[in-house]
């Protein structure tokens, strides 16, 4: 989709999508249906909330009709995930699923597998994970171990995943593993599968997180086998379907957004109780930052939209959001005064709690700023 296509996207139209989009949210909050949470898409499964959302046909937005979606442009996709961010929604458990599972089986998968997904992606009702990360390989994608052997009419899949989000409510994974090759082959011989879940042969163990909660997972492979049709896309180019997928996962607006309810709910204290120069300088730059960040991410939505690969502007975004989500949270917790509870006190002590128990891990999810900044470098031609 080009920009002239995405203008035609009338200001008016998204002006009430949007309204439509915080009326639900709204009532759903004065009603109790749910409670504003600070890094909801992580951490607030609600699989009825997503069900929900997907009777609106608010998930889905960019997939064809054809395979269930809606056809609406990433614009106005934009528009609903910024509002469910904005107000705290429990989006978790379909997060995965619509951001990027989605988009990346319709990009490479089969259309038996296009037929398969996406409509239950686009109904809230089909929930992934992403099987990326292992243990003690850190950030490096390119250091995967988990290996599938060809077996002819099926594969045969051995290895760790860790850090896997919602792999406990997940119908399935969308897996990288080594088809080919060695380690030393880095990029090379990797390939993606669909593997669905609960598999006999899969198992799932929980992380417990600082908070106490387990949304995290490890999930080891015990030789499972798969049916041939499991590979997504063409063997040996998992490497290159999982970095257009990081685009649409590293540049989101949960990337500047998951402490936003943080940041409202302090303003909405400062409007009650009165504010000193500091503290409206204070809530000025970041509402400033978050704004540019926004620019940012908007921008990515256009150039995947046309067909590009914004892997660069991605990185860049994830890099900043991050920082800027943790740095929010100290700017609100030195200028307030407010003394953080995990439990009783106001909804607002309870989230500055909530945002100081996940701001260590706003950095590392979606690939290390280290990681991020050398992708950066090395597209800007900097060695």
């Amino acid at each position: 989709m080009t920009d002239d296509q995405l203008a035609t996207v009338r200001p008016e139209s998204l002006a009430a999508l949007r309204a439509e989009v915080r009326e639900f949210l709204r009532t759903g909050i004065d009603t109790g249906a749910f409670t504003p949470d600070v890094d909801s898409w992580m951490t607030g499964f609600d699989p009825e909330f997503s069900r929900r959302l997907g009777d609106h046909g608010w998930l889905g937005m960019t997939m064809p009709t054809e395979y269930g979606g809606r056809g609406r442009t990433p614009v106005e996709r934009f528009v609903i995930t910024e509002e469910l961010l904005a107000h705290g929604a429990p989006v978790a458990a379909h997060w995965i699923a619509d951001r990027q599972m989605a988009p990346g089986i319709l990009a490479n998968g089969t259309e038996e597998q296009r037929c398969r997904y996406i409509p239950g992606i686009s109904a809230g009702t089909t929930f992934f994970a992403i099987g990326m990360s292992e243990p003690d390989a850190g950030s490096d994608l390119a250091s995967v171990r988990t290996r599938a052997t060809d077996n002819g009419n099926s594969w045969t899949i051995s290895g760790t995943k860790v850090w896997t989000t919602g792999a406990h409510i997940a119908h399935a994974m969308v897996l990288l593993a080594r088809t080919d090759g060695t380690t030393a082959n880095r990029q090379q011989g990797l390939s993606q599968f669909v593997v669905d879940l609960p598999h006999q042969d899969i198992e799932i163990r929980p992380i417990r997180s600082i908070d106490g909660h387990s949304h995290f997972n490890e999930v080891i492979f015990h030789d499972a086998v798969v049916d041939s049709s499991a590979l997504l896309g063409r063997r040996g180019h998992g490497w290159q379907q999982v970095m257009s997928e990081l685009a649409f996962e590293r540049s989101g607006p949960e990337r500047y957004l998951s402490t936003l309810p943080l940041l409202r709910s302090w303003a909405d204290h400062l409007r009650e109780h009165g504010s000193t120069e500091g503290q409206r300088v204070t809530l000025g730059s970041l509402t400033a930052q978050a704004w540019a960040l926004r620019r940012m991410s908007l921008q990515v939505a256009r150039e995947l939209s046309a067909g590009g690969e914004p892997d660069v502007l991605a990185a860049m975004v994830k890099d900043l959001g991050s920082t800027f989500e943790g740095d929010l949270v100290t700017a609100v917790r030195d200028a307030s005064g407010i003394v953080p509870r995990r439990t009783g006190g106001t909804h607002l002590e309870r989230l500055l709690a909530q945002s100081v128990l996940h701001t260590p891990a706003f950095t590392l999810r979606g690939g290390t700023n280290e990681i991020l900044r050398g992708i950066v470098a090395r597209g800007l031609g900097i060695r």
